[in-house]
């Protein structure tokens, strides 16, 4: 997928897009909370091939929050929930974080007061159902969450 986005500097920091610089101002930064950006994570460790080795594959969500506990979000900011914001390549790396580290990407689209958030990969509907029209005057049912701080619990949103 191509990304057409600016960087965007913000508190000394170069952020890959407005909206992910958008993000850290209005809800990690007030947050308080330790996080790191573009963290990575190993999804799959290097393996031989014949005579050659293949080259592990790796994942850097844009930011992980860190709690007394451990990892408590791991984010990944989108301009859209849909396919168009989404690829399948960044579907699978989601799947595969989730399984190798045990915490699920939450996608997140900031809005004008607060975000919305989705876990994609999960074999059933947990989250608050939306009706919308979409471009060619179709109803779609979306599934997200919406926040305006990130002081919740995941586990609270798709059960322990």
């Amino acid at each position: 997928m191509e990304h057409f986005s600016k960087k965007v500097k913000v508190d000394g920091e170069w952020f890959d897009s407005k909206k992910e610089a958008d993000f850290y101002e209005r809800f990690i930064k007030p947050s308080g909370k330790r996080y790191l950006r573009q963290e990575q994570f190993a999804l799959v460790d290097k393996w031989p091939v014949g005579g050659v080795t293949m080259r592990g594959v790796f994942y850097r969500p844009d930011f992980v929050i860190y709690g007394a506990d451990g990892r408590e979000h791991v984010y990944d900011v989108k301009t859209s929930l849909s396919a168009r914001g989404i690829d399948s390549a960044a579907m699978m790396r989601f799947k595969l974080f989730a399984k190798r580290y045990g915490l699920p990407v939450e996608v997140v689209v900031p809005r004008r007061h607060d975000f919305k958030m989705k876990v994609f990969g999960v074999t059933t509907n947990i989250q608050t159902q939306h009706t919308r029209v979409n471009h060619k005057g179709e109803v779609v049912n979306e599934y997200y969450d919406v926040f305006n701080n990130v002081d919740y619990d995941i586990w609270d949103v798709i059960g322990k």
